[in-house]
């Protein structure tokens, strides 16, 4: 996809049928929300089509309850390049009249259009975005943080693993900021939880051959193979560490797996991984008929929870532009935070002054293929992990926005 390239998708009700009061008749223009991208690069499964997808169906569930509001949906692909994903943002705030860009997988992209949307009073709706900084140091009135984020990656998968025996684990971190935070994050709650790093290996991106690592993880009798790196690097490791038989040995936990992964390795492959997750689309009816939807827009294809975070983030979105009659950024994160959002994906879901959303998080163990009923029927419960332990504290953020 070439980047800037524009989709409109049109929401708007006739008010004079419908008799219902016009909250969005402030608003002279449609609201227009940019979905910003991987459409093409290594994180296009887990985003790319299936955001805009998503986007779409916040839409159209958002048409029912729009109240006159028109909304326009635009997308491009940042290529994992901030000076790519901070030029389209630009273009589209000062050519487009876009009033929130959603999606932002890449932390570099992330933070760059954050600190845009700061300085514009736009809403930065950073549903994909991993890194912890954005309701930390950088924190902005104009951020909302959706699914999830270095820290309780790293913190929520190590504290439930810790307090369920599995003490012991040995980190294969990939050698840049987003494993040293994951690495990091998941030490010091190991070590709160009575557990301890018995070593690790630091690898580049794009490592091939895991063995010497995987054959040092084994002689250091960790209970725990913890891959604190993502993509081709994560799957390539998961797939040695199974030819290598340290599966039935020790526990793999993927401390940032998507279900798009899951399903590029196959259950045979996977079985046994235990991994945190926000979202998944077979927990409850509601995330069920979520998923349903969504397959019938992407050939069959189940949401990833950064699909599923588009869909929410954008929804409570537009239900705060309607219900504020602005769209200034400030105004509008600030509706949304007034109340706990009762999300069909995510359940309760407050949003704190930092930008974090906080929600249940769950640790789930994929399936043996005999296990697994239809497709994409991949992942058991294990255990649910409460909002208010799965993510920092605001405290300890170092945000500055006042509570």
């Amino acid at each position: 996809m070439k980047p800037g390239r524009t989709f409109r998708f049109v929401v708007a009700l006739a008010l004079a049928c419908l008799g219902l009061p016009d909250p969005g008749r402030a608003l002279d223009q449609p609201v227009r929300i940019g979905v910003l991208s991987d459409m093409s690069g290594p994180f296009s499964d887990q985003v790319g089509a299936g955001s805009v997808a998503a986007a779409r169906l916040a839409l159209e569930d958002f048409a029912r309850e729009s109240g006159g509001l028109k909304v326009e949906l635009l997308s491009a692909d940042h290529q994992n390049k901030p000076d790519i994903g901070l030029g389209i943002a630009r273009r589209w705030l000062d050519q487009e009249n876009v009033a929130a860009i959603v999606d932002l997988p890449n932390s570099g992209v992330a933070l760059a259009v954050a600190n845009l949307m700061r300085e514009r009073n736009r809403v930065a709706l950073a549903s994909s975005a991993m890194t912890s900084d954005l309701t930390g140091k950088f924190c902005a009135p104009t951020t909302v943080q959706w699914v999830s984020d270095t820290w309780a990656q790293g913190s929520a998968t190590a504290r439930a693993l810790a307090e369920r025996g599995a003490q012991q684990w040995y980190f294969l971190t990939v050698d840049y900021a987003l494993g040293h935070a994951l690495e990091r994050d998941a030490t010091r709650a190991l070590v709160g939880a009575g557990g301890r790093s018995t070593g690790g290996s630091r690898l580049p991106l794009g490592t091939g051959d895991f063995s010497s690592a995987l054959l040092t993880a084994q002689s250091a009798g960790a209970q725990v193979l913890a891959l604190a790196n993502t993509g081709a690097d994560m799957i390539n490791a998961i797939k040695q560490a199974g030819e290598f038989g340290l599966t039935p040995k020790m526990k793999v936990a993927a401390l940032f797996i998507q279900l798009s992964d899951t399903h590029s390795l196959g259950l045979a492959t996977a079985q046994g991984l235990q991994l945190v997750s926000a979202f998944y689309w077979d927990r409850d009816e509601r995330t069920r008929a979520f998923g349903e939807r969504f397959g019938a827009l992407m050939n069959g294809r189940r949401p990833t929870e950064d699909h599923a975070g588009v869909y929410s983030a954008t929804l409570a979105y537009l239900r705060a532009v309607r219900d504020a009659g602005t769209v200034e950024g400030d105004r509008v994160v600030g509706t949304m935070r007034k109340a706990p959002i009762d999300d069909p994906l995510f359940g309760t879901v407050t949003i704190r002054p930092d930008g974090r959303a906080v929600h249940d998080m769950y640790l789930y163990e994929v399936k043996p293929p005999s296990e697994s009923k239809r497709p994409y029927d991949y992942y058991k419960l294990v255990t649910t992990i409460a909002g208010d332990q799965a993510f920092r504290s605001m405290k300890d953020g170092d945000c500055q926005i006042k509570q």
